[in-house]
């Protein structure tokens, strides 16, 4: 069994961003040799996330809205976590859409549906952050 790990860093210009990183995962998967296993992504920080979804402008801005209505940046007083950083929403933004993915590797592939691609998600940008990727298989 063959075992490889590369950590990504991100620093985004936005305070939410959604980036596509399914070329970058496809680079690494060749990198690994792996034919045949599993793909762990995972977001290493509680304002960031890992999801799987289509790489569709209009579902992007539904995503923006919809978590905005579930937990609204202002007013930031209504948060008792925000002390200091004003980051409450990011941290809940992030319980919804998730952690990490894994996905399935077949013939040194990622093995996705039609329409799925893998997204690094931020909900409290403008700083540097990491995701771990571990891919391990045969």
């Amino acid at each position: 069994m063959k075992s490889f790990t590369k950590e990504l860093w991100f620093c985004t210009k936005k305070e939410r961003e959604f980036i596509n990183i399914t070329p970058v995962l496809e680079d690494l998967l060749r990198e690994s040799g792996v034919q045949e296993g599993l793909c762990l992504v995972n977001a290493m920080h509680i304002t960031a996330s890992v999801f799987i979804n289509d790489d569709e402008g209009g579902l992007h801005h539904d995503f923006e809205v919809w978590l905005e209505k579930l937990a609204p940046h202002e007013p930031v007083n209504f948060y008792h976590h925000n002390h200091g950083e004003v980051n409450a929403d990011a941290h809940l933004k992030r319980q919804i859409m998730g952690r990490e993915v894994v996905t399935a590797i077949t013939g040194g592939k990622l093995h996705l549906g039609p329409w799925e691609q893998i997204f690094y998600g931020e909900f409290d940008g403008r700083r540097r952050k990491r995701v771990l990727v571990k891919i391990i298989g045969a």
